[in-house]
């Protein structure tokens, strides 16, 4: 816990603790799978294993408009030629990853997680990756990332050489108001320093590493309850 909310190295966690270097590092991999496992990233992972669990489930998400986000983060430039270009996004100016998290309307629960694809890929393909995942009558809520996607309600662009009408900017307003709780959960996945800045670690630990967090965050809206 003390690596995931300040990001030291392991050498100093060694000195903290009064062990080794490569001891710190083994008990840090140790425990992440066991904290995977009992602390589950979201709603629809909680009960993907018992297959009448996640159809109720799902049945109860449609009486939700779901918002859904996406975010990008550094990570190191790879090695591989064909790596750099694939994760290279042109909105940060740099090599990232990029997560998508669905929430329940006043992020009251994490639904959904896909974490550690390349930045460059749009949030419309991410979606339609995770959309399998719920009924094909549920809805969403998302900002303009994802106009074009018939599932999801998004804002009224401003038309070119245009003007938004009163009744469309206080909608899209509103609109900003009830997505506004899914960055609250956003936020509370980047108190942890590894989730904010540049992804140190091997980048084949990323996608454990968001989901752990993302489960450490449930329990502490106090969405998960443990047995």
């Amino acid at each position: 816990m003390t690596y995931l909310r300040h990001l030291t190295t392991f050498q100093l966690l060694g000195i903290q603790w009064k062990v080794s270097e490569s001891t710190a590092n083994n008990i840090f991999n140790y425990w992440f799978p066991i904290l995977q496992e009992l602390l589950p990233s979201s709603l629809l992972e909680q009960v993907k294993k018992n297959a009448s669990d996640c159809e109720i489930v799902q049945e109860i998400l449609t009486d939700y408009e779901l918002i859904v986000d996406s975010e990008e983060q550094l990570r190191e430039r790879p090695g591989d030629y064909e790596k750099q270009k694939k994760y290279y996004s042109g909105k940060k100016e740099s090599h990232t990853f990029k997560n998508q998290i669905i929430v329940l309307p006043d992020g009251q629960d994490i639904v959904d997680v896909i974490a550690g694809k390349p930045g460059p890929l749009s949030d419309i393909t991410l979606f339609r990756e995770s959309h399998k995942k719920f009924a094909p009558h549920q809805k969403f809520q998302g900002d303009k990332g994802y106009i074009g996607e018939p599932s999801i309600k998004t804002p009224t662009k401003k038309p070119k050489k245009g003007e938004l009408t009163p009744s469309q900017m206080e909608l899209n307003k509103k609109m900003a108001s009830d997505r506004i709780f899914v960055e609250h959960l956003i936020r509370l996945l980047k108190i942890f320093r590894v989730a904010s800045e540049r992804f140190r670690l091997h980048p084949s630990k990323y996608e454990q590493i968001i989901m752990t967090l993302c489960g450490i965050v449930r329990l502490r809206i106090g969405a998960l309850i443990l047995p």
